[in-house]
């Protein structure tokens, strides 16, 4: 499938089919992320929480739940051992309706998760299988999900992207294998660059996540490119002024 994706007349946010997540754990960035009608849900992992400061998984999640009840919000487990993992999946899973309880399709080892998310799947847990790069992982997992509740499959588009590798065709092929089964969303993950959007919503993944340094580029979407480019000349030379540079 051939996607053109035009910069010089993209398509308008508001006509866009792909839902915009927000990926972070900043608290006070989540709720302000919250009040843009564009963001249509919140995922986070121990990364980002990390990074973002948090020390009590418990406290942030049900601060961020209390201020943020109705769109979908993921948090991962953060064992490496199955059966703890299945511990604190529940455990998460009861935080709220709009939770989705992320399980890597791996451990640590390699051994896949697939058992474990076709048991959570059964007990009705919405989970957001994630971590996934090659296509085959898409095709083993879906059993587990296929039949369940609402849940969601997240592809790192961009770390495919950081081998070399153009993640549009693997991302296609992974929309049409979940095109059977309606309670099965792909996510594209990771994205490097805003224009990842665009190509998302041309191939019809359903969810694309985004971070701050993404979604704050919102604004520059349908930006005339001859404008742009001389923003860009003044932005050269008015840093060069306030250096005081001299030849």
């Amino acid at each position: 499938m051939k996607v053109d994706v035009r910069l010089d007349k993209a398509k308008p946010l508001t006509q866009l089919t792909v839902k915009l997540f927000a990926d972070g754990a900043d608290v006070s960035g989540m709720l302000e992320l919250y009040r843009n009608p564009l963001v249509r849900g919140f995922t986070t992992n121990p990364t980002l929480m990390r990074k973002a400061g948090v020390t009590d998984y418990w406290v942030f999640a049900h601060e961020i739940l209390r201020a943020i009840p109705d769109r979908p919000i993921s948090f991962e487990v953060f064992s490496d051992d199955f059966a703890e993992m299945e511990r604190q999946a529940t455990e998460i899973a009861q935080w709220g309706p709009n939770v989705y309880v992320k399980i890597p399709i791996t451990n640590t080892r390699g051994e896949t998760a697939y058992a474990l998310v076709s048991r959570l799947v059964e007990r009705g847990v919405k989970v957001n299988v994630t971590a996934i790069l090659a296509l085959d992982q898409v095709k083993h997992i879906l059993p587990a999900v296929a039949e369940g509740p609402p849940c969601y499959v997240s592809v790192f588009a961009g770390r495919i992207a950081d081998t070399g590798l153009d993640p549009v065709p693997i991302m296609t092929a992974a929309v049409r294998l979940l095109r059977p089964h309606p309670n099965v969303e792909l996510i594209w993950a990771s994205p490097r660059e805003l224009l990842n959007i665009f190509q998302a919503d041309a191939i019809g993944c359903h969810i694309i996540t985004a971070t701050p340094d993404i979604l704050q580029k919102l604004n520059l979407v349908g930006k005339d490119l001859h404008a742009y480019s001389l923003d860009t000349v003044k932005m050269f030379y008015e840093d060069a002024q306030k250096v005081g540079y001299t030849l």
